[in-house]
């Protein structure tokens, strides 16, 4: 009897453990979850960073433009994923070598950290300096940061038009020795997987932001 009783105590002791031991599990797998989960920001928090998004986003009418390979762009082409867009030129000396650095960075750790997200980003250079952007041009500069980037180029008037529509200026300016810069804005342009303008990130731009507007916008608006 007392055989029978200890071995009953045994094994209530057992149930015990194993239910400890199951419980202490499950409480370390969903820590473990949460910590790697990226945080998703709301807006007010990334207002913070400096990132603005449109009350209700705009659509866009694109003609005109080419990419890296040659073929026509049009508002297809920014459809089904997330864009980061960067008015820029490859003879930029200073903002725009630093802003496609900070994507370059934040894209990587994206790929690394969250490829699920990673693989719903496109980072694109559109350029304000046709004449010498070329799209070989573009190419060997954009991969400098990122073999996943792209280019635009186009027309002076049809790269205005876009850059109109998305609150983006440019001009050319004298250098006083025969040649030019080009004068732009350098925020960084969002557009939504639906083809339309959502937003931008002000300067001065960072991996950080622009890693975590990625991972908010993709957890929070899946459809733009």
């Amino acid at each position: 009897m007392a055989n029978m009783k200890r071995g009953a105590m045994s094994g209530s002791i057992r149930s015990t453990v194993l239910l400890c031991v199951g419980l202490i599990a499950l409480v370390v797998v969903l820590f473990v979850i949460k910590v790697l989960r990226p945080v998703s920001l709301d807006e007010e928090a990334l207002r913070e960073l400096g990132v603005v998004l449109l009350p209700v986003p705009r659509e866009l009418v694109i003609e005109g433009l080419t990419d890296i390979t040659e073929q026509p762009v049009t508002v297809d082409s920014f459809k089904g994923r997330w864009s980061f867009v960067f008015f820029g030129f490859s003879h930029c000396p200073d903002i725009c070598p630093t802003t496609m650095a900070e994507m370059g960075k934040a894209f990587r750790e994206l790929a690394e950290k969250s490829p699920n997200i990673a693989k719903q980003m496109q980072g694109v250079l559109v350029t304000v300096d046709p004449e010498r952007d070329d799209p070989e041009t573009l190419e060997r500069y954009v991969r400098t940061f990122s073999a996943s980037f792209t280019g635009m180029t186009g027309t002076r008037e049809s790269l205005a038009d876009f850059a109109t529509q998305v609150n983006v200026a440019f001009g050319k300016i004298p250098d006083g020795n025969g040649g030019y810069t080009v004068d732009h804005t350098g925020n960084i342009v969002i557009i939504n997987p639906q083809g339309h303008y959502r937003g931008f990130i002000k300067m001065p731009q960072s991996a950080h932001t622009i890693r975590e507007t990625a991972t908010s916008l993709w957890e929070r608006y899946p459809e733009g």
